[in-house]
């Protein structure tokens, strides 16, 4: 699948940046261009059902780490670092699994690679009841998705993927009915027979419960050179609400 993307020129060394569920690259412009004055390319990609990437009826690991292979290789791109957030971040770990000689560093924000629970069941029902023909303003949307999401800064970043199309009619740019159906796949633990031994960084949310203490020891031993950074006063959204920290972190490191 051709994947829609944005590149930010910056240097020799290419870094691709993927988004988590319900994102898109709009979602990493200012951190990015930060990435890019250290003599770094970033690339920020629309993930396969997300953004202005094509939409199709299937939303798994094998099928978007293919994705992102045919990037790069479209783009003839080498020994790039990977960063993804979430579900990209299980996206570039898959990646890692199938290719792992092709990557210099791995950067992984905010998810481990074990399985998670269905937990956007919530959300997924707003989202479902905003019927897009009758809708007539964001603010219309706004006011029917609190009634199932109490942030105002979570709508906020959902209601990002809600467009007017050519007929000024509104649209969602994720694909929805996919993401209601295979959610359930999101969660899927990512696996490994051999340890994988590239340099890899793992940042967490020091208010975030997606990488526990106790998952620490079954990471090391598929990341066996895997280092861990705990953002304070940071919650999943990590580069977001943290941002200077997230990015002294993250350009240390690399």
């Amino acid at each position: 699948m051709s994947l829609f993307y944005r590149k930010i020129e910056g240097g020799t060394t290419p870094v691709l940046i993927l988004h988590g569920v319900f994102g898109s690259s709009d979602n990493w412009l200012t951190v990015s261009k930060k990435i890019a004055s250290t003599e770094h390319t970033v690339y920020l990609i629309d993930q396969r059902n997300h953004g202005r990437s094509p939409h199709s009826d299937r939303l798994d690991y094998p099928s978007m780490a293919a994705d992102l292979r045919e990037f790069i290789e479209k783009e003839h791109l080498q020994d790039p670092i990977l960063i993804g957030h979430s579900m990209g971040g299980k996206t570039v770990m898959e990646y890692v699994v199938r290719w792992p000689d092709e990557v210099k560093k791995l950067v992984v924000i905010d998810i481990a690679p074990k399985a998670y629970a269905v937990h956007h069941t919530r959300l997924l029902e707003g989202l479902s009841s905003i019927s897009l023909p009758d809708l007539t303003s964001r603010q219309e949307a706004d006011e029917i998705l609190s009634g199932f999401e109490p942030s105002p800064v979570v709508r906020q970043f959902l209601l990002k993927n809600l467009f007017k199309n050519e007929h000024n009619a509104f649209e969602w740019r994720f694909n929805l009915p996919v993401l209601k159906t295979d959610m359930p796949l999101i969660g899927k633990a990512i696996t490994t027979e051999r340890p994988l031994t590239l340099p890899t960084l793992f940042i967490r949310g020091a208010k975030s419960d997606y990488i526990l203490d106790n998952d620490w020891s079954e990471i090391k031993k598929m990341f066996p050179e895997a280092t861990l950074v705990t953002i304070p006063d940071a919650g999943h959204w990590v580069q977001a609400e943290q941002p200077a920290l997230f990015l002294e972190a993250l350009l240390k490191w690399l």
